[in-house]
Formats: C-alpha cells, structure tokens, sequence
C-alpha cells in the first residue's frame, strides 16, 4: 500500500489521461457479449474505468491507494470506488456481468495470485467474462532483478513482478472456458523509463 500511495500521490495521473490499448479492446468484446455491470480491482486513478462508464457501462472499481481514488472521483465520478486491497474482497454483495484486471495479476505472489481469482470467481455471475492483462515472458525486465518464484523477479525493489507464460496464464483461468489469449503491446511515458513499450499478454474467459 505505501508503495502505490506513494507512487500516485507524487505522480498523479502516472500512465496519462487515456486508457490502456487493452481496455479499448475488452470494451469491444464487453459490447459484444451485452455486458452491463463490471468490476476493475486496481482501478488506479479511473483511467481506464472512465472509458466504461462514458461508454454506459455500470462500473465498480477497488484501489488501494487514497490518493488514486482522490484523482479518480474528480476525473471519473461516474464509477463508484471502494478503497482498500483486492486480496481483501468482496467489498459489496454483488454479483457482475464481467471483471476487467490490468496490470495487477502479476504483482502478486502465487498464494495471492490463487486467493485473488477464487474471490474474482466467486463475484462474477454464472456465463459471467474476465478480461485479464498481465505482463509476459515477452517483456524486457523478464529475469531481472532477485528472483522471488519461479518466473517471478523483484524487477523494482519491494516490488516483485511475475512473468506469464501462455500456458501459464491458462492455468491461472482453469476454472474458466477460455475464449481467447494473445499479446498486445501497449505503449507508455512515465518516470525514469520515459517513452517505452510492454508487451502484455491477455485472456478473455468464461465463467
């Protein structure tokens, strides 16, 4: 949590007012499949939750960080906010039509990584979507820094950050009928690392 409120409130909007290249998509696959309702753990500052929510979509989203939320509410106070960690969920008694996750999964530890998609599970509808975006074995940073777990590096310190795999990937969602996998590179401009590229690797599954 000190890292993340750290982070937000000396940088504010970190990655930008626009959403991630992957949103844009997840929203086009929430639109075909007649979504209404969504769930964004990790919500960040609303960027990407803002591009839902102008898009009709009901949002709710879960941030750690107060200072993210504080920048969320004024730039996107269409979608409703609870603070606190996603390893602590469920936050309301909901049940949703699909839950989109960007670059949160591979911050975990494996035993996190596991709770955090049982309690994902647990609040997505029957027939109900996810849309995961997590950092892949593609990335530049892969094997850097102390290794922590198997793939899993502390590519910043006090920050350990797992790398997947496809078939990794797949096995995180095994409870799910996976639909679709892919990589997608996703430009960004921030900090010390200025104008650079992720490579990402995406899941879109079924409940």
């Amino acid at each position: 949590m000190e890292y993340w409120e750290k982070r937000f409130s000396e940088g504010g909007k970190i990655w930008g007012p626009k959403p991630s290249k992957t949103a844009n998509y997840a929203l086009e696959l929430f639109h075909r499949h007649e979504l209404e309702k969504i769930l964004v753990p990790g919500a960040g500052y609303g960027r990407n939750t803002k591009l839902f929510t102008d898009s009709n979509l009901e949002v709710v989203g879960i941030e750690i960080s107060e200072s993210a939320i504080n920048i969320a509410r004024n730039f996107n106070p269409e979608t409703q906010f609870f603070q606190g960690s996603v390893l602590d969920m469920p936050f309301d008694d909901e049940k949703y039509d699909g839950i989109y996750c960007c670059n949160l999964l591979h911050l975990l530890l494996k035993d996190d990584r596991i709770s955090f998609l049982k309690k994902c599970y647990e609040q997505l509808r029957t027939n109900g979507f996810v849309f995961f975006v997590v950092f892949s074995d593609k990335e530049g940073s892969f094997g850097k820094g102390k290794r922590i777990e198997e793939n899993t590096y502390e590519s910043k310190p006090w920050r350990p950050t797992h790398y997947f795999t496809e078939l990794d990937l797949k096995e995180h969602f095994k409870e799910y009928s996976v639909i679709e996998t892919g990589l997608m590179e996703d430009s960004e401009n921030h900090g010390e690392l200025g104008p650079h590229i992720h490579v990402l690797r995406y899941i879109f599954a079924k409940k």
